[in-house]
């Protein structure tokens, strides 16, 4: 479970994760993290959160965002919203790190999620743009299907692939989350903020 203070590591898009409000004390209304992304840092995947609003707000550095149709570049005290059902993504735009919080409201399985890819990619299971095979990533996209989804091909037709590819990677045992295997205090996965 994700506790306030809690950082996990994305060693291949980049990016820090610093829990500042978790779930659990919000009684699930919203997240909020301190995201850190190195110099070409990225997130993982162009993205909808069809359930949930995103609100960034830099605190240092620039932010890529392309939001919709919208492409735009963010720095220290800018504020960005997604509505619900947008595709979204974002990158360091500028030259050192770019930090911003991030609020995510409503939490449904944010969390789950985040920790799911962020400790494949420690663990060395995902590609370089930070991705799992595709019938792991079937597993995981089928389990946090109302959190997180691709912006193409529509969502029906992501539920049926979804229910083909999700079984079959359950068969070859692949799981709905995956926690850290590096123990607290780890280099990619600490309580309280330590490395």
């Amino acid at each position: 479970m994700i506790r306030p203070g809690d950082r996990l590591e994305n060693p291949i898009t980049g990016e820090v994760l610093i829990f500042h409000r978790t779930s659990e004390q919000t009684g699930g209304e919203s997240v909020l993290v301190e995201t850190i992304v190195r110099p070409g840092g990225f997130v993982a995947a162009a993205h909808v959160h069809p359930n949930q609003t995103e609100r960034f707000e830099v605190l240092e550095g620039q932010l890529g965002l392309r939001i919709g149709e919208q492409e735009l570049l963010a720095n220290r005290g800018d504020v960005a919203l997604v509505p619900r059902g947008t595709p979204h993504r974002f990158w360091n735009a500028g030259e050192g790190e770019a930090r911003f919080l991030c609020e995510v409201r409503p939490a449904l399985q944010f969390e789950s999620l985040i920790e799911t890819m962020f400790t494949l990619a420690a663990e060395g299971k995902t590609n370089r743009k930070g991705m799992p095979n595709p019938l792991r990533l079937a597993v995981i996209a089928n389990a946090h299907f109302d959190t997180v989804r691709l912006p193409f091909p529509p969502a029906a037709l992501q539920r049926a692939a979804l229910a083909v590819a999700a079984p079959l990677g359950r068969l070859f045992g692949y799981r709905e989350t995956a926690r850290p295997a590096v123990p607290l205090g780890g280099l990619q996965f600490a309580r309280g903020g330590g490395r």
